[in-house]
């Protein structure tokens, strides 16, 4: 029973699918058929009807959207809304110029009431009122709407490139996951192409007005024709009768015309998200004291002046007047704060609980930062926060400490401070509701801001006001926002200082939680075979050279393979790195399979293995590791500029100690050991590091 009752819901599901993709097509073969077919007056009353409510609801749905993907649908909703409109006319003019002869109700009771009720019969007093109706579409709202389209059109496409490049910097400061991103750019993607279809569909009003003036031509002329001629009427009997149902059926079509123009400037004039165009209008023009006060004090001396109409303006100015003092009172009504908790008299003895550990990792704030971390002003700074974590842990392989935010009075107001185990190891300045905008390279456009470094990578940047965004976009900057700065910042120097952030307490949550998935391998292993103090080691000596750990079962498995031969944490660091070289050069080359890697002279190179390679021979000359870090940063520099990766390919036995010597001068040079390149790869020697007699 259970399965026919669910194979009968997906009948219905799939049968209504299909239902909705045949109801396009439909809707079009039945607006066409109106200008083929004949229509009796009833049923040109149903659809003149059915045309109005079509427009009323377009318009409604315009007034209350939130953004203009909201009414995606709108460029197609245009198009037949227009079509039906157009479709009609047709069909009218066909019931007037045949039937019309018959007297003022032969095109219906839609039009014989707009012929009569609304302009009192007068078809002088309808072709005045028709043409200010086309006046106010055709020149006022369309033109607006279709200027308004195209130049949001223009801007759109050309802001595109730095919204994508926004949307990745926020990915790579790990603020939003993989499905968010792809969310975002579908959205760019999508409000690009609706508002390339608005800047066409625009043209749709307004050749329908234009359509209209000519339809109202052509039923007069064609009207006096039939009648004088086909059925004898006198002039004036066919003014009466073809122009008054004429002027009739243009202002029953061109009403709900207005009425789809004004929803289409609605739409493509939509600024902000958060509210519907109602709230923010009285948000916005009603809810400022000052406005309302000014307008009601000029008002009020309006009405004063001997002549005017004194009633209403007193009147009026009188209720602004009210309006902008009840609006002063409330802004003026004490806020209640919780009261603060009472501080200790500080006459009792000192106690352990007076001893505040040092915070591992700490993130200190200017007072008017402070508002970036409160939820009830709109600060997300700790959602960030928790987003850098999240995707520090999915990348490096282990759940960093939280993260203490606490306030500063002796920064700057506009300044924080990161710290590590309470030593300060990044500083910045943000500044709320402005925007960086960080030049990657090779832009010369001038900004209006202050001109800054980013304080993650060092780029240079220009802190810029909100009406700058989009030109700083378009130029092909990359534009964040205070918090997104903060938690780049903040997400760089984790990966940074990866190796201190991985504590005796994050190494045994690590091994708790690996024993979860892998209970067998932990008991076997650790603490068994490897101790917890040597495990944190490699793990530390392997994030010291920004090798990412988190495939954990390799690492583990190569320890308990080895460590019955050494409890060396270098020698045992160094089997590790070998099992995971695949994961290396895929780190550092992507999933390329030919691999450009800096070499060393040979000469040089056997002179570093006799120093370096064996502790009791020679020590390296001071001078000779001076030329050899120097060379080293200048040519990773190099090859950074060219777009390849910094890797330099040395001998196994000195892989750690060159890789401590050229740290300090080139902390982005990454060092391999030949056993290290996996045999599915292969080599290109690119630059050769030289000795100084070269």
């Amino acid at each position: 029973m259970n399965i026919s009752m669910n194979s009968a819901r997906q009948w219905a599901g799939s049968n209504a699918s299909a239902v909705q993709g045949l109801s396009a097509p439909l809707l079009v073969v039945a607006i066409l058929a109106l200008m083929v077919l004949p229509i009796p007056a009833w049923m040109l009353d149903v659809f003149f009807t059915i045309n109005i409510a079509v427009a009323l609801m377009v318009m409604m749905v315009a007034a209350y959207m939130l953004k203009p993907l909201d009414f995606a649908a709108f460029p197609s909703v245009l198009l037949l809304t227009t079509l039906m409109r157009l479709s009609l006319n047709v069909a009218s003019t066909r019931v007037v110029l045949l039937e019309g002869h018959t007297g003022p109700g032969a095109a219906g009771a839609v039009i014989e009431a707009f012929g009569h009720f609304l302009i009192g019969g007068n078809f002088a007093v309808g072709l005045i009122v028709f043409a200010i109706l086309v006046v106010i579409n055709f020149i006022v709202i369309t033109k607006g709407a279709e200027r308004i389209a195209e130049v949001s059109a223009r801007f759109t496409l050309d802001a595109m490139p730095g919204k994508q490049m926004a949307v990745d910097a926020d990915l790579n400061a790990g603020l939003i996951d993989e499905k968010e991103a792809k969310r975002r750019r579908l959205e760019v993607a999508e409000e690009a192409n609706f508002f390339g279809s608005m800047d066409g569909a625009s043209k749709f009003v307004r050749g329908d007005a234009v359509a209209g003036i000519l339809i109202l031509l052509i039923n007069i002329v064609g009207g006096f024709v039939i009648g004088m001629v086909q059925h004898g009427l006198s002039a004036s009997k066919a003014a009466d009768i073809y122009i008054l149902m004429a002027v009739g059926d243009a202002l029953v079509a061109q009403i709900p015309g207005l009425l789809i123009s004004v929803a289409a400037a609605m739409v493509i004039s939509r600024v902000g998200k958060d509210s519907d165009m109602g709230q923010q209008i009285v948000h916005q023009l009603f809810m400022s004291p000052r406005v309302l006060g000014v307008t009601a004090g000029i008002l009020i001396l309006l009405g004063v002046i001997p002549g005017m109409p004194h009633v209403v303006f007193l009147g009026i100015g009188s209720v602004l007047g009210y309006l902008a003092w009840v609006l002063m009172q409330r802004a003026k009504a004490p806020v209640q704060e919780e009261a603060p908790a009472a501080a200790p008299t500080g006459d009792g003895d000192a106690t352990w609980d007076d001893l505040q550990p040092v915070d591992l990792l700490g993130l200190e704030l200017g007072y008017r930062l402070i508002a970036l971390v409160d939820k009830n002003r709109q600060g997300d700074l700790l959602t960030r926060i928790k987003g850098v974590r999240r995707k520090f842990a999915q990348e490096v392989g282990f759940l960093p400490p939280p993260v203490h935010v606490r306030d500063n009075l002796e920064l700057k107001p506009s300044a924080y401070r990161l710290t590590l185990r309470g030593v300060v190891v990044g500083e910045g300045e943000a500044f709320p509701g402005m925007f960086l905008a960080i030049n990657p390279g090779g832009i010369s456009t001038p900004l209006i801001g202050t001109p800054t470094t980013d304080p993650a990578f060092g780029l240079p940047a220009h802190w810029i006001d909100e009406q700058q965004k989009e030109a700083a976009q378009m130029a092909g900057f990359t534009v964040v926002d205070s918090e997104t700065v903060m938690a780049t910042h903040l997400s760089h120097l984790m990966q940074v200082q990866a190796t201190k952030l991985l504590s005796r307490t994050e190494t045994q949550q690590l091994v708790e939680h690996v024993a979860k998935l892998a209970p067998k391998l932990i008991e076997e292993v650790i603490p068994k075979m490897v101790s917890i103090t040597t495990f944190q080691k490699v793990l530390q000596l392997l994030l010291e050279e920004s090798v990412h750990i988190r495939d954990i079962r390799t690492i583990i498995e190569t320890l308990a393979e080895h460590a019955g031969n050494t409890a060396d944490p270098q020698e045992l660091a160094r089997r590790v790195r070998i099992a995971l070289s695949p994961a290396i050069v895929q780190q550092i080359y992507g999933p390329t399979r030919e691999l450009s890697v800096i070499a060393i002279e040979p000469g040089l190179e056997r002179l570093l293995v006799q120093a370096l390679g064996n502790p009791a021979g020679p020590a390296l000359d001071p001078g000779v590791a001076d030329i050899l870090t120097q060379r080293a940063a200048e040519v990773a520099l190099k090859q950074e500029e060219i777009g390849l990766p910094a890797c330099l390919l040395v001998p196994d036995a000195i892989r750690s100690a060159i890789s401590r010597l050229v740290r300090r001068m080139a902390p982005r040079l990454q060092v391999l050991g030949h056993s290290e390149i996996p045999e599915t790869h292969t080599i290109r020697i690119g630059p050769v590091l030289k000795g100084a007699s070269a």
